[in-house]
């Protein structure tokens, strides 16, 4: 269990949005930068769907989403919201981002997120598959600093129409190519 630091100031909502309201404009806060004390966990929760919560209630405000979003930050299993002053603890019940369309152009694969990142597909940012026990896939793609995307059900089918076969030591697997790199989805004999 995290330890807060009791001399630390009590963060809000209020207070992280206004310290990262001044980030938004510049692009993401290099929250990599900022090693605040530990001020305790925020009642804030992601859900599976990106949907999030403060207080048990959706945030529906897609701004205040998108400027949290700016300031999260990953160490371990953890989740943090930082600014240069404040850490908090959050909930994030499966990965903080969802993959929700992606385009084509170059020879590469490039994916939006619910919070308006644009990420490449490639060796930058690479493509997971994670098989539930009835062996479904759930594709993640790697969006910053270790964090991930799910990748949402319709832009994964949308995805597998353009696989491709491909032998990888004497072995055939069915991917795509993206940034040059081949991302296996599953070996040819297991179809």
């Amino acid at each position: 269990m995290r330890k807060p630091d009791h001399n630390a100031v009590k963060p809000s909502a209020d207070s992280l949005a206004n310290a990262a309201q001044g980030f938004a404009k510049r692009g993401p806060a290099p929250v990599h930068l900022w090693t605040p004390d530990f001020c305790g966990d925020l009642d804030m929760r992601i859900a599976r769907d990106g949907t999030w919560f403060y207080l048990g209630t959706p945030i529906s405000r897609i701004p205040l989403v998108k400027l949290f979003s700016g300031i999260l930050k990953r160490e371990g299993d953890d989740y943090f919201l930082v600014t240069p002053v404040e850490k908090v603890g959050i909930t994030v019940d499966d990965v903080p981002f969802i993959a929700v369309d992606f385009e084509v152009a170059d020879s590469v694969i490039t994916f939006e997120t619910n919070v308006g990142d644009h990420v490449p597909l490639g060796p930058d940012h690479p493509l997971r598959l994670k098989f539930n026990d009835k062996g479904e896939p759930a594709p993640y793609i790697t969006v910053r600093a270790g964090m991930e995307a799910r990748i949402d059900r319709k832009s994964f089918y949308r995805l597998v129409d353009l696989a491709t076969h491909h032998t990888i030591e004497g072995e055939a697997w069915l991917g795509v190519w993206s940034h040059g790199t081949f991302f296996r989805f599953m070996a040819e004999s297991e179809l």
